[in-house]
């Protein structure tokens, strides 16, 4: 939020003297984060004049309009000849008095201006828009001066636009939504600085009357609690917005449009209150408030024909025919709290003006701005919480504002419908916040606080009960409370706590000690985080990319990966208020969102990937139902916690892999290596044994499961229970996802791994060892796993390793036929083996892989 000091200094005795640097100090002391505080009268330097357009000579033959323009600059230019300008913008006429900076200026942004040629005509100088002298985002014109601007051509066009001002800008954190106004930040710095407070809103507004100022029907107290109206007939549709109003808009970043529109939105900078003007003559019946019907349709002020949901709130003319809503209910005019429709927007030929100030559900308003992605100044306050106490005051104000610029009559009919809830007083122990900050506060001092806040407190003593908020602490015992009762501006005081923070805030965050807490004893970490961490470090040594993916999937997803309509991980927990409507379910596999990264990488350019994660999927509990509402004024009990956690969904931890193109890269030492099958299989072995699941206990077998080339994937399996799978994705998967061809990935269920058994670290032999290779031939069916197994069990003790190098296959060998070859190492721990130990354990091994395979030496 923009806004200039010298409107803060309306409401709020700040130090004439008081420096930028002291003014950004007290603002984040109280937490509220300054973006940039600008001193516009350095922003441009040199001539910035105020000019009068004589005449305009319009340009053909481009490929836009340009105009070329003679402009009364006064004496500014040193001869008091007209000034030549060559100007592009449209909005500017004969007789209107603009903005001119005169060759030897300089802009924001360092831009110089000069006299040069251009299309075809001398331009000495530039009309400025508001964005070129860095008052706001608005390009689409140049500015001009209201006609009541006193300024002549010549004069100092400064102390017209604003720029002789301070302006700050400012970052609302989500839970000070009363910031978002020059009355919420006034009030803020009379706090931090000491100096009085002048409300703005503290001006006498006459209550609702018996006839309403417009006949309204709200059907839906619980989104709109208060819906307050007021006429004002007779407007000059001419009347122009005045000077300071519109440079206060300007600075602000908001454009000018009209003098009842202005109106609405000057007071919702200086109040915190939208508003929302309606051509009455545009109305052809009574005021309707209420939720919209699906499918109902409404075009916005930016021109966007919307379609609305059954969560909207809408405005409705009840004149208009609506068969979706029925009878009495009809049309929408306006998104309510949102945007207006053009159908009732103020427009160059209104006279009677409507006025309409209420109070919104905030909750109601994110969801609608978020769903229509139409985050408008007035949703962005919303949603954030507006004091229900100003709808009167900002009418008061409007209509007052609108009769004295614009002329008309005020109507003495004022709609009041106000269904507002009395603000639930908190309890609070006095002592509370000296507890939790370690700062000593009395309670003269919390009180004394609060009421700066404009909280009603009452003393009293009282028996409390059990702190849930503090374990380890026995009960306060019989002391001091105080009974709270927020301000109406500010709904984000609910409990305790948010006395306590406004407590520390206000006495000075510098206050409280910088004490570091003594860590309590442990006894380090669980063995499954040891199990979690060994895994990544396994995984990152083999050269694969740790990357931490979004929980959140689409409804496409299980589509995509190609699962079969009874997969159990089809079944995915709905989020009830998702980040984002295409991805609104939480992932039952680590796959969906890795390999969206993987593809991601392969269109950034990278060909080589090879990324892993490790994270919890999202299982739902069949029949959960809906967890018990529980508060925080107690601890919930031993039940709740219970039938909390019964709904919470099961979320075990996964581990998964993705691989694509080279998994060795070529280079001058040769020929690189594809990423395969193989790979993603050998991912999942070594995550077993970074687990600390020994060899003998894993079997890896081939297998068909999605989103698995069904002749490619293999299942991993420890004591027999399958805990993962690994291989080729199946090429529908890879077509659809988009992805290079035979990308491979691996996924484990890490938490159905038994723990790891404890084991004695391996002797280590001084000896030398035997090495022996065997190529064994045997039906290409046999697993070279379950061959491996059989010659560790043939070879006895003596074997030290076993590693498959090679695998080959031809019509020598017979048809189904191949032959794996083997590494074998002997070694013995007390000796050095002898030809015939080593040939005789040899012998062993291959014995029993011919015992159970058929396996026959190659070559023997």
């Amino acid at each position: 939020m923009r806004v200039s000091v010298s409107w803060l200094r309306e409401y709020v005795d700040l130090p004439a003297d008081l420096p930028a640097g002291d003014l950004e100090q007290a603002l984040v002391d109280l937490g509220i984060e300054v973006e940039s505080i600008e001193d516009l009268r350095e922003s441009v330097t040199g001539p910035l004049v105020v000019g009068e357009v004589l005449e305009i000579e319009e340009l053909t033959g481009f490929k836009k309009p340009i105009r070329f323009c003679r402009v009364d600059v006064g004496t500014a230019n040193g001869t008091g000849e007209p000034q030549e300008i060559v100007c592009g913008a449209r909005n500017f006429a004969p007789g209107d008095r603009v903005v001119v900076i005169l060759p030897g200026g300089v802009l924001p942004g360092n831009f110089a201006i000069g006299a040069r040629k251009t299309y075809g005509r001398n331009s000495n100088g530039m009309i400025c828009s508001a964005k070129e002298l860095g008052l706001g985002d608005d390009h689409s014109g140049i500015i001009v001066l209201p006609e009541d601007t006193k300024a002549q051509p010549g004069d100092d066009a400064r102390p017209v636009v604003g720029l002789d001002d301070v302006v700050v800008d400012l970052e609302i954190t989500p839970d000070r939504g009363y910031a978002l106004s020059v009355r919420g930040i006034a009030r803020e710095l009379s706090h931090a600085l000491g100096v009085p407070f002048h409300d703005p809103a503290a001006v006498p507004a006459p209550a609702g009357t018996a006839e309403p100022a417009y006949p309204v029907e709200v059907r839906d107290p619980v989104g709109c609690d208060r819906f307050a109206a007021r006429m004002v007939r007779g407007v000059d549709p001419t009347a122009q917005t005045p000077g300071w109003m519109h440079q206060r808009l300007t600075v602000a970043g908001i454009r000018s449009i009209s003098l009842p529109v202005d109106i609405t939105n000057y007071l919702m900078l200086e109040l915190g209150q939208p508003m929302h003007a309606f051509d009455a003559d545009r109305i052809s019946g009574a005021l309707v408030v209420r939720r919209a019907e699906p499918g109902e349709k409404l075009t916005t002020l930016d021109g966007v024909t919307r379609t609305l949901s059954a969560e909207d709130m809408v405005i409705c003319d009840a004149g208009l025919p609506n068969a979706l809503a029925g009878e009495g209910a009809g049309g929408p005019i306006s998104l309510a709290a949102v945007m207006g429709g053009e159908t009732s927007e103020v427009v160059a030929s209104t006279t009677n003006v409507l006025f309409e100030a209420a109070h919104w559900d905030p909750a109601m308003v994110g969801r609608t701005a978020r769903r229509h992605r139409l985050f408008s100044e007035a949703a962005k306050r919303w949603e954030r919480g507006v004091d229900p106490a100003l709808p009167l005051v900002a009418l008061e104000k409007a209509v007052r504002l609108l009769t004295e610029h614009g002329g008309g009559t005020a109507g003495a009919e004022i709609l009041d419908i106000d269904h507002v809830r009395p603000r639930t007083p908190v309890t609070l122990p006095a002592d509370l916040a000296s507890r939790r900050v370690g700062v000593a506060y009395s309670p003269e001092r919390v009180v004394e606080l609060l009421e700066q806040v404009g909280c009603t407190v009452e003393r009293g003593t009282d028996r409390l009960g059990e702190d849930p908020g503090e374990v380890g602490v026995a009960a306060a015992g019989r002391g001091e409370v105080l009974t709270v009762t927020p301000p109406s501006w500010r709904p984000d005081l609910t409990d305790p706590a948010d006395l306590v923070e406004e407590v520390v805030r206000l006495d000075g965050y510098d206050r409280v000690p910088s004490v570091l807490p003594t860590a309590p004893p442990g006894r380090g970490l669980t063995w499954q985080q040891q199990r979690r961490r060994a895994v990544a470090r396994s995984l990152a040594e083999r050269g694969y990319v740790e990357v931490l993916a979004h929980p959140f999937v689409s409804g496409e997803l299980a589509d995509e990966l190609g699962l079969p309509a009874d997969d159990p991980r089809r079944a995915a927990v709905r989020v009830a208020n998702p980040l984002s409507e295409e991805e609104p379910l939480l992932r039952t596999t680590l796959l969906g969102p890795l390999l969206g990264i993987l593809k991601r990488n392969v269109g950034r350019g990278q060909r080589d990937v090879a990324i892993y994660e490790i994270g919890a999927v999202f299982h739902p509990r069949p029949g959960a139902g809906t967890p018990p509402a529980m508060g925080v004024d107690r601890r919930p009990t031993d039940e709740e916690f219970a039938a909390a956690d019964a709904v919470v969904p099961d979320q075990p931890r996964h581990v998964a892999v993705a691989l694509a193109g080279d998994i060795e890269p070529a280079g001058w030492w040769g020929a690189g290596r594809a990423a395969g099958w193989a790979d993603a299989v050998e991912a999942g072995r070594a995550v077993l044994a970074a687990a600390g699941i020994p060899a003998d206990r894993v079997t890896v077998r081939a297998a068909e499961r999605a989103p698995w080339h069904p002749g490619r994937c293999a299942e991993l399996l420890v004591d027999g229970t399958a805990v993962g799978y690994a291989g080729e994705l199946h090429p529908a998967v890879v077509a659809t996802l988009e992805l290079p061809r035979r990308s491979s990935a691996m996924e484990l269920d890490l938490d159905a791994l038994p723990p790891a058994p404890m084991v004695a670290g391996p002797a280590i032999s001084t000896f030398p060892p035997a090495l022996i290779d065997v190529a064994l031939v045997l039906d290409e069916s046999v697993p070279a796993a379950e061959v491996e197994r059989a010659l560790v069990e043939g070879a006895g003790e003596l074997l030290e390793d076993v590693r498959l190098f090679d695998v080959y296959a031809s019509e020598q060998l017979g048809a189904g036929r191949r032959s794996l070859a083997y590494k074998l190492t002997f070694r013995a721990p007390d000796r050095t083996l002898t030809v015939e130990e080593a040939v005789a354990a040899r012998d062993a091994a291959v014995a029993r892989a011919a015992e159970r395979f058929g396996a026959t030496l190659r070559g023997g």
